[in-house]
C-alpha cells in the first residue's frame, strides 16, 4: 500500500470508527443517563426498574439487528460493487420492516402492558416503576426501530458525521427532558422513558437531511428483479441470534439475582449492566466499523485493507477495555454512587460485583468481535455457533452457581466466557485441520 493510500485509508477508518462510536451512544448513553438521573432524582429501586425493563429494549435491538444491521452490511457490499439499484432495494425493504415491527410493539404496549411488566418483574415493590418505564418505551417503539435502522443506513451511505451529530442531539434532548419531566413535571420514571423516545424522534428528523444531499445513493424503491428479504434475514441472523440469546440472558440473570440476592443484588446487577453499556459503546463502534468499512472492502475484493480494518479494530478495543477496567478497579465506589447508591451494604455489594464484571466484559467483547469477523470471512456456521454460545453458556453457569455456590455468583459470566473461548479455539483448530486434510486429499 502506498503511503498516500495508507493515510487516506487511516483517515477513513478513524472517521468511520468515531462516527460509529457516537452512533452507539443512541443505544447505550441514553440508558446510562436515564439510570443516573433516575437514581439521584427518584430512588435506587427506579434504577433497578430500568434494568428490568431493558430486556424489552434488548429484544427491540435484536429485531433491529435482524432487519437493519445485517441489511447495512449488504448495502455496504453492494455499494462497494457499484450496484446502487440493489443497495437501494435492500435499504427500502429493511426500513419498511423496521417501521412495521415498531408499530406491532406499540400495539403490545396498548394491549398487554401489565402482562409484560409482570413477566419482567416478580417483586411487588419493583413492579410499579417497571410498568411505568415500560409503557412509554413500547408506545415509542417505532422511534427506537427507525432510529437504529436509519443510523445504520445513513452511515453506510457516506454520512457518518451527520449520524454522529444526530446522536449527540438525541442524547442532549434526552438529558434535558429527563430533568424537565422528572424534576419539574413530576412524571417519575415514566418521564425518563418518554425523554428517551423524544430524543430518538429528534435524531430521526436530523438524519432525514441525508436525503437532501446530492451524493445520496439510497432512496425508497420497490422495483428490483431479485428479492431481498431472504438475504437480509440470512446476513442478520448471527447478530440477531446473539442478541436473542443476550435477551434471554438479561431476563434470566434479572430473575435469578432478584430471587437469590433480593433488591440489593438486583441494584448491583443494574449498575454492572450500565457498566456493560460503556464497553458496548466501544464494541458497537468497532463492530459497526467492521460491518460498514469492512463490508465495502469485501465487496471490492480488497483483502489487504479488510485485514487492516480488523487489526486496527482489535487494537483500539483492547486499549479502550483495559483503560475502562483499570478505572473500575481503582474507584468502583464512584460508579455505585453515580447511580444513587447511598447505603453501606449497597455500595459494598456493588463494588464487589463491579470489579468482577469489569474483567468479565473483556472476553465478551473479544468473542462478539470475532463473530463479526467470521461472518464477513464467510464462516457462517462458526459465527452462528458463537451467536448461540455467547449468552446461552452463561445461563446454566449462573443457575448452577446461584444454586450451589451463591457466594461466587458474580463470577458466573467470567467462567462462562472462559469456557466459550476454549470451545471457539477448539472448533477453529478442528475446522482448520479438516480444511487442510481436504486440501491435501484433493492434491492426491
Amino acid at each position: 500500500m502506498h503511503q498516500e493510500d495508507k493515510i487516506t485509508f487511516d483517515s477513513q477508518y478513524w472517521r468511520f470508527l468515531w462516527s460509529s462510536i457516537l452512533i452507539a451512544l443512541s443505544g447505550c448513553l441514553g440508558n446510562i443517563v436515564d439510570a443516573i438521573i433516575v437514581g439521584n432524582l427518584i430512588s435506587a429501586d427506579a434504577v433497578s426498574a430500568i434494568n428490568l425493563s431493558r430486556t424489552v429494549i434488548q429484544f427491540m435491538f435484536t429485531l433491529s439487528m435482524l432487519l437493519s444491521t445485517g441489511a447495512g452490511m449488504l448495502v455496504g457490499i453492494q455499494l462497494g460493487k457499484n450496484d446502487t439499484p440493489r443497495a437501494t432495494y435492500i435499504y427500502t425493504v429493511s426500513m419498511a420492516l423496521s417501521l412495521a415491527v415498531g408499530i406491532i410493539l406499540t400495539l403490545c404496549g396498548l394491549t398487554v402492558p401489565h402482562q409484560l411488566a409482570g413477566w419482567l418483574c416478580n417483586n411487588q415493590q419493583l413492579y410499579q416503576p417497571t410498568y411505568d418505564y415500560l409503557v412509554p418505551m413500547l408506545l415509542g417503539a417505532p422511534a427506537y426501530m427507525v432510529m437504529w435502522a436509519l443510523s445504520t443506513m445513513v452511515g453506510v451511505d457516506g454520512s457518518p458525521r451527520l449520524v454522529s451529530f444526530a446522536i449527540l442531539v438525541d442524547n442532549a434532548v434526552n438529558l434535558i427532558c429527563d430533568i424537565i419531566f422528572i424534576q419539574w413535571l413530576g412524571w417519575g420514571v415514566a418521564g425518563s422513558s418518554i425523554a428517551t423516545v423524544l430524543g430518538h424522534v429528534v435524531g430521526i428528523l436530523i438524519m432525514c437531511r441525508h436525503y437532501l444531499y446530492q451524493d445520496n445513493h439510497l432512496h425508497l424503491t420497490w422495483h428490483h428483479p431479485q428479492p431481498a428479504l431472504a438475504d437480509i434475514i440470512s446476513q442478520g441472523t448471527p447478530l440477531a441470534v446473539a442478541s436473542i440469546c443476550l435477551t434471554l440472558l438479561m431476563y434470566s440473570a434479572n430473575t435469578i439475582v432478584l430471587t437469590s440476592l433480593g433488591r440489593i443484588g438486583i441494584f448491583a446487577l443494574s449498575v454492572c449492566m450500565n457498566l456493560l453499556q460503556i464497553y458496548n459503546l466501544f464494541l458497537a463502534g468497532v463492530c459497526r466499523t467492521i460491518q460498514s468499512l469492512g463490508a465495502i472492502q469485501v465487496g471490492k475484493g480488497d483483502n489487504v485493507l479488510f485485514r487492516q480494518v480488523i487489526h486496527k479494530s482489535f487494537r483500539f478495543i483492547t486499549i479502550a477495555m483495559l483503560l475502562t477496567c483499570l478505572y473500575v478497579w481503582i474507584d468502583p465506589a464512584s460508579i455505585s454512587r453515580l447511580f444513587g447508591a447511598d447505603t453501606a451494604d449497597i455500595i459494598t455489594e456493588s463494588n464487589y460485583a463491579l470489579r468482577i464484571f469489569a474483567l468479565s466484559f473483556i472476553p465478551f467483547c473479544y468473542i462478539y468481535t470475532i463473530m463479526i469477523v467470521y461472518k464477513l470471512y464467510g464462516y457462517h456456521k462458526i459465527a452462528l455457533f458463537i451467536s448461540f454460545a455467547l449468552s446461552l453458556t452463561v445461563i446454566p453457569v449462573l443457575w448452577l452457581i446461584s444454586r450451589y455456590y451463591i457466594s461466587l455468583i458474580w463470577y458466573s459470566y467470567l467462567i462462562a466466557y472462559a469456557i466459550e473461548i476454549i470451545l471457539i479455539v477448539a472448533i477453529h483448530y478442528i475446522g482448520n485441520v479438516r480444511f487442510q486434510l481436504d486440501s491435501d486429499t484433493s492434491k492426491l
